[in-house]
């Protein structure tokens, strides 16, 4: 089996819709690249069709073994129509950096991004759906739900829980300099990498934080994906 460019043994795409065609050496379809940028992420979006017209919907979402899921109000019409079995492509995009080239055509970004197909399937079981919700919760803050006011039955059940398999799934991955053309690299103009990260800050307290309460330590700034 052939080494992909980063020295894992190559794994082959679960099926030709999800193969990276574009810049193909960029293509990773094993799990533990997939699983990795899915957790280092934080925001997804969710391409879908509804009448003919497409949307692309923002939102949150986590992992759990070789699924994402992510939520939201039972009236919400994306929610509503994968529910029904409208196929779905879902995407994560890290952004790590400005590639600055010698020529504005080689310009890049590097980035590590995954996108997935299927058909999502609602978590239907109050029990199992109360614990995802929690999951997701614990994903983010560690300990928090231990602190949290429990859930009443009507916010579980006005909310709906939709899970997809990983199954059909690519990442798509840029990194290091930029990649000029040889006769370029003399071209006296400044050439490298401008690293992006997404940090979390300081924590801002509610106004109406009506007790002393501690700033709890999974609050702490530290880097995001």
């Amino acid at each position: 089996m052939p080494a992909s460019p980063d020295g894992r043994a190559a794994t082959p795409p679960a099926s030709e819709r999800v193969r990276v065609r574009r810049l193909p050496d960029r293509g990773r379809y094993d799990r533990d690249t997939v699983h990795a940028i899915l957790d280092a992420a934080v925001v997804c979006h969710i391409g879908y069709v509804v009448e003919g017209q497409p949307y692309v919907t923002p939102t949150t979402f986590w992992r759990e073994d070789d699924h994402v899921y992510w939520h939201g109000s039972s009236a919400s019409r994306m929610l509503r129509a994968l529910e029904a079995g409208v196929p779905c492509c879902f995407t994560v995009t890290l952004f790590d950096g400005l590639v600055l080239a010698r020529s504005g055509f080689h310009h890049s970004a590097n980035y590590r991004a995954v996108m997935a197909l299927g058909t999502a399937r609602a978590v239907t079981d109050e029990a199992a759906k109360a614990r995802a919700l929690d999951a997701f919760v614990e994903r983010l803050y560690p300990g928090r739900v231990a602190e949290l006011r429990p859930p009443h039955p009507q916010e579980i059940k006005g909310t709906t829980v939709l899970g997809m398999s990983l199954a059909e799934a690519s990442a798509k991955v840029r990194k290091g300099p930029p990649k000029d053309d040889e006769e370029d690299y003399d071209w006296p103009v400044w050439a490298g990498v401008v690293p992006v990260r997404l940090v979390a800050g300081a924590p801002e307290p509610d106004p109406r934080l009506r007790v002393a309460v501690p700033v709890p330590g999974y609050l702490g700034a530290q880097p995001l994906g």
